[in-house]
């Protein structure tokens, strides 16, 4: 969407909500998708028969309660196996998008269909997401789920000259409903909106942080450093660092944001004054700054990507740039991206900052596993928990230096 952006083009994004996703799911038809598609048979197939056909229910009303019923639709929620079923049971959809022009992202039963286009193209390519949300309709009624549309948004997302060019667009959906373009929305946890500039999320982040470091500073008396510390990490850490890779070189207005929570959930596990200089109890506590945290997300990315080759949507966005017969020839180097837009966004995106910060790291966290000429697939020397643990110590200095 950012690469879109800054080739001055507009993403659609359409965000599909099933009705009841998990509760609808048919038993047969997902044994035979385990059997027919993933080749599941005898012993480990009646395992999951036996898990899914030995359930029941019974609806109570005041003092009075049903006999029991078996269950012949969907799987627990809140269990383990839960959407890790409903993922097998819609992977045929997932071929099926493949083959229309739409994009499309399927996190369980969060369905994302997305595509990118300039204004004077805007009614064609509108048109073609039309007909996919269609074909999706189409499949998810014969597999006995179904779309709801009140709860189904519509993003448009672009520069504010681009949007302006774009007049009356909407998504009709089953049962006649019509759907227009909303200003944000609530993506995975992330609030997207229309410019990506996550203002809006980060205030959400904002004031449940605040209210959490309140709540802490209300019992710090009560509890120790240690646990203080784990309640912070806990409730405040794991929302600063939630998708944080989204945030890479916003403005830093919005960053200065984040950094005040973090001094704030601080502050209130040291117990510091107000106005008492906090970097260094920040680097008594061992914690990254919020840009240094935000890098230390896309590197770990970049070094999953390279090491494992997955995920693909990633994988294809970065090139290992050949080398010659040079003191840098030993290391892993990703090629930039040549060139495309002047426009300030360009530098937010994934294919323009990964090469950017991989290539920055110390050669030793870039040394390959092999001697050998590179032939389509490298594997990167560091295990993954050797990668992290030392990319926290280099990222700690650039927080900190000496």
């Amino acid at each position: 969407m950012i690469k879109a952006i800054s080739q001055q083009k507009i993403t659609a994004l359409c965000l599909l909500d099933l009705s009841a996703a998990f509760d609808t799911i048919d038993h047969n038809i997902l044994l035979d998708r385990l059997a027919s598609w993933f080749g599941l048979s005898s012993t480990t197939l009646n395992w999951v028969k036996s898990y899914l056909y030995s359930r029941s229910f019974s609806v109570s009303v005041s003092q009075s309660s049903s006999r029991p019923f078996q269950l012949m639709y969907g799987v627990p929620q809140g269990s383990v196996l839960g959407p890790l079923l409903f993922i097998l049971y819609t992977t045929p959809l997932s071929y099926i998008l493949s083959s229309s022009p739409t994009n499309h992202h399927l996190y369980a039963d969060d369905t994302q269909l997305f595509t990118s286009f300039s204004a004077a193209d805007s009614i064609h390519n509108i048109s073609a997401l039309q007909n996919t949300i269609s074909t999706v309709s189409s499949w998810m009624s014969a597999n006995f789920l179904s779309l709801n549309p009140s709860k189904t948004e519509f993003l448009l997302i672009g520069l504010p000259k681009q949007l302006s060019k774009l007049n009356n667009i909407s998504l009709s959906m089953p049962s006649n409903v019509c759907i227009k373009p909303v200003t944000s929305a609530r993506n995975l946890g992330v609030i997207f909106d229309s410019e990506l500039s996550f203002s809006k999320h980060i205030s959400s982040i904002s004031k449940s942080c605040f209210s959490h470091i309140r709540d802490l500073r209300r019992i710090r008396s009560s509890i120790n450093k240690s646990t203080a510390i784990t309640i912070a990490t806990s409730l405040i850490h794991s929302k600063l660092d939630y998708c944080n890779s989204l945030f890479l070189n916003l403005p830093s207005r919005d960053l200065n944001k984040l950094q005040t929570i973090l001094n704030s959930a601080a502050r209130a596990i040291t117990r510091t004054p107000k106005y008492h200089h906090i970097t260094p109890f920040l680097k008594s506590l061992h914690w990254l700054k919020i840009t240094e945290r935000i890098h230390y997300k896309i590197l770990s990315l970049t070094y999953q990507t390279l090491q494992f080759n997955k995920p693909s949507y990633l994988h294809s966005l970065l090139s290992i740039q050949n080398t010659i017969n040079t003191r840098s020839s030993d290391t892993i180097s990703l090629k930039f991206p040549s060139t495309t837009s002047h426009l300030k966004i360009t530098n937010r995106s994934f294919t323009f900052s990964a090469p950017s910060l991989w290539n920055c790291l110390p050669s030793h966290f870039r040394l390959p596993s092999f001697t050998s000429s590179y032939t389509g697939t490298h594997c990167l020397s560091l295990s993954p928990s050797v990668f992290h643990k030392r990319l926290k110590t280099y990222l700690f200095t650039k927080s900190f230096p000496p």
